[in-house]
């Protein structure tokens, strides 16, 4: 579905950035020790639960089903980058999908980090699966940078992505992307 040319025109009003990223969870206590334990993020707040036993308030407000319940919400700072926002549901309907990342749906996290063999070796040393890497990308616009896919317990796909000193398309001039070392740029 492409945009009408007049959504494109304008932005929504006072958009500042991404706040967080929601996460519905198998396990709400494992992912937040994960999360606190191996990636560094510091806990915020828990709270919950949410439901509507006889009314549309879960529909109406996020689109799940009228008896889904969310037992609890964890927020998590996670240093110079977007917060978590961890979900514990239960729902009738609740299925266990874990698209990959060609799937429509798909999706990963990524996690800027200063030296990225240093990070590898981390998560080789937790036990955390990854996969081919560190690569460092050589060639064509985003040359710079380095990255390397990894694994939480229950299989939701994380990135760990360095480049110390910028990317091939940021000496073009023009937009560049918000950084994690440099948040004013």
């Amino acid at each position: 579905m492409l945009w009408p040319a007049h959504a494109m025109a304008e932005p929504m009003p006072g958009v500042r950035g991404i706040n967080h990223i929601g996460l519905t969870v198998p396990d709400i206590k494992a992912a937040e020790a994960f999360f606190v334990d191996v990636m560094g993020c510091q806990k915020a707040t828990s709270f919950g639960p949410f439901r509507d036993d006889k009314g549309d308030f879960m529909k109406d407000l996020v689109d799940v089903d009228p008896r889904a319940v969310i037992n609890e919400i964890t927020l998590l700072r996670c240093q110079s980058g977007s917060n978590i926002e961890l979900f514990d549901y239960s729902a009738p309907d609740k299925k266990d999908v874990r698209p990959r990342n060609s799937d429509n749906g798909g999706h990963h996290i990524a996690f800027y980090v200063d030296d990225i063999d240093a990070a590898a070796k981390y998560l080789t040393a937790k036990g955390i699966r990854t996969l081919k890497g560190p690569m460092p990308i050589n060639e064509g616009p985003v040359a710079g940078q380095s990255i390397l896919y990894f694994f939480t317990p229950w299989g939701l796909q994380l990135e760990a992505i360095s480049f110390p000193k910028g990317m091939a398309y940021e000496k073009n001039g023009g937009t560049v992307l918000w950084s994690n070392t440099d948040p004013s740029k």
